[in-house]
């Protein structure tokens, strides 16, 4: 990933015209008025990833443009990350280079942080580390006051805890989510919390006598508040981390109908037809559910067309979208079917044309 260019005092000239770029791009469409989600203009990745490079007795930071892997890019500043990475990960780096079993064939660091300020840091080694790394990692542990983790090739080390919980205002209510290290979570907190509020808004349409069926669910970022608008939510994952990351968030904040099952979303189709039975479901009785409403949050290769069909078989769709060109390709199919009712653009990474989408569809 090349490094993006913040310049605050351009940024809404910048988002207007990621705006025009989305109303060029899905002009064939009938669409409504977009709504638009802003980013904060500074300091709006809680997640990170950098390599280091060694230069004989200087370590840095850096990045490379897509493509070139040779000529990095040398960090002194970093204005995307929080406030909460920015403000140690260049005193971090200073440290680590004093120490030989620290510093030692270290290629790359990575950041989780939360708004309210917790941080886990990961360091990645080219080599096996031991009981040597894990004394001198201790004492930076213990200055920087944070949670660590040292990863080498089938070796992970931890000190402390390998997640953070974040917790985000949504409405009413907050909700604390555990986020576990090295798996997928919304890195703009800010505009994570927008998605979440405007999926809230467009099916909270009276269907709350009905049930969701979510596939893609990760660690339950939509699951958990969108289950306020359902009698019953069926939610499907493929990792095992965030299965368990999901169920732990759904005890936590004290949701009751939520099942998350770990399968793919096509084998839990397979299963609603009558073609597939699986102990998986046991005891869930899944015949009561009315499923009128599918939340998909693909990633960037969107749907594949076996999925597209399934998807086309529920009345309300609401299509999260973290690529545009495969969702253009997903609503060529879908929109025989169903309308166009809402369109969101959250700019998620400013700066940057990378442009994530929320689709609200109803069936014609």
């Amino acid at each position: 990933m090349s490094l993006p260019q913040v310049e605050p005092d351009r940024y809404i000239e910048l988002l207007a015209t990621k705006k025009q770029r989305v109303l060029a791009q899905f002009s064939e469409f009938d669409l409504p008025e977009i709504d638009l989600f802003p980013s904060p203009p500074e300091h709006y990745r809680m997640r990170a990833e950098f390599r280091t490079w060694h230069d004989g007795d200087d370590l840095n930071y850096v990045m490379f443009e897509p493509g070139d892997n040779r000529s990095p890019v040398k960090l002194t500043h970093c204005p995307m990350v929080s406030n909460t990475i920015h403000d140690m990960m260049f005193d971090f780096l200073e440290q680590i280079s004093k120490v030989h079993e620290l510093r030692y064939r270290l290629f790359q660091i990575d950041f989780l942080s939360t708004l309210s300020g917790e941080l886990l840091v990961s360091m990645l080694y080219h080599r096996q580390i031991g009981d040597e790394w894990v004394n001198e990692a201790m004492r930076l542990q213990q200055q920087f006051n944070i949670d660590l983790i040292g990863r080498a090739r089938k070796k992970k080390i931890v000190l402390g805890r390998d997640h953070v919980v974040e917790s985000l205002p949504i409405g009413d209510r907050v909700y604390r989510y555990i986020q576990t290290e090295n798996s997928f979570t919304q890195p703009n907190a800010q505009v994570c919390i927008k998605m979440i509020e405007w999926a809230l808004d467009v099916t909270s349409d009276g269907a709350k006598e009905s049930d969701l069926v979510e596939f893609y669910c990760g660690n339950g970022n939509f699951t958990l508040p969108l289950a306020q608008n359902f009698r019953r939510v069926v939610a499907t994952e493929i990792s095992k981390t965030s299965v368990q990351a999901a169920r732990d968030n759904i005890r936590d904040n004290g949701i009751e109908n939520i099942d998350v099952l770990r399968m793919p979303s096509e084998d839990l189709v397979k299963v609603l037809r009558g073609e597939l039975e699986t102990r998986k479901v046991a005891g869930l009785d899944l015949e009561t559910c009315h499923f009128g409403t599918v939340l998909v949050d693909p990633p960037r290769a969107g749907l594949d067309p076996d999925t597209v069909q399934q998807v086309i078989e529920y009345d309300r769709i609401l299509y999260i979208s973290c690529n545009p060109d495969t969702l253009k390709d997903n609503l060529h199919t879908i929109c025989e079917t169903h309308r166009i009712e809402r369109f969101a653009l959250f700019d998620q990474f400013p700066y940057t044309d990378h442009m994530e989408c929320g689709v609200w569809l109803v069936r014609r």
